[in-house]
């Protein structure tokens, strides 16, 4: 099975080793917008500005190209990945099928222990917006549908939305989303949890779909808006 950074947990460990801090910190230049998309990406200028080698770097490349935050381009060389609308759709479709799936899925199979992790998240998450903190976008366990696939217990559901679709879907979530959206989802999150710890997996999936979709709407409506922006700058 993969781990969240599409890393074989077959493989031997290379947690702590060198290409696992520069993937981090590529990884999360991406997602942040830091490293923009569409732009170039300079391996050398990589290794020198984290300071090591130009191997370590290529493996992290890599690895980020199986995520798809990377692409190569024949006789044009690697570059992050760029937000399109149609991308998007086509990435949303995908997503609100195979997640409504693991909602099913995670009605049928989620343990006490996992329930009780998903209410505690929810909570803080209420708790946060309420604070006026801005909305959860980290991975793993602080992550709502990340807990659900796992909760799933299906394991190539989990290694493609996980190790394939996961963070190229956080970089169109954590750059597209809109403001007023955070108040919105934690309300449908709370909706799916009681379909599933009532265990009924068709509400759940029905649920699931419908937040799903609303968030893309809300995602492709914030990209536009962006993509004009960059537009206008671009002419001035």
């Amino acid at each position: 099975m993969l781990d969240k950074n599409g890393v074989d947990k077959a493989t031997p460990e290379k947690s702590s080793t060198l290409v696992d801090q520069i993937l981090v910190q590529i990884q999360t230049s991406i997602i942040k917008g830091e490293l923009a998309p569409g732009s170039k990406i300079n391996e050398q200028a990589l290794a020198l500005k984290y300071g090591i080698s130009r191997g370590p770097t290529r493996e992290a490349l890599q690895i980020l190209e199986r995520q798809r935050l990377v692409v190569r381009i024949p006789h044009v060389g690697a570059r992050v990945a760029a937000m399109t609308v149609a991308e998007l759709n086509d990435l949303y479709e995908l997503r609100s099928t195979l997640e409504a799936m693991a909602c099913e899925l995670a009605a049928k199979r989620i343990t006490d222990e996992q329930l009780s992790q998903l209410w505690q998240l929810l909570a803080r998450q209420e708790a946060a917006l309420a604070e006026g903190d801005t909305y959860f976008q980290e991975e793993g366990d602080v992550d709502f549908h990340y807990q659900i696939i796992r909760a799933s217990g299906n394991k190539h559901l989990q290694e493609t939305l996980i190790g394939g679709l996961y963070h190229l879907l956080r970089m169109y979530r954590y750059q597209c989303t809109n403001k007023n959206r955070p108040v919105k989802a934690i309300a449908e999150h709370r909706r799916i949890v009681e379909a599933i710890a009532q265990r009924d997996a068709e509400l759940a999936g029905l649920l699931m779909r419908r937040h799903i979709e609303q968030g893309r709407r809300n995602t492709e409506l914030r990209l536009k808006q962006l993509q004009a922006e960059h537009a206008a700058l671009d002419s001035i």
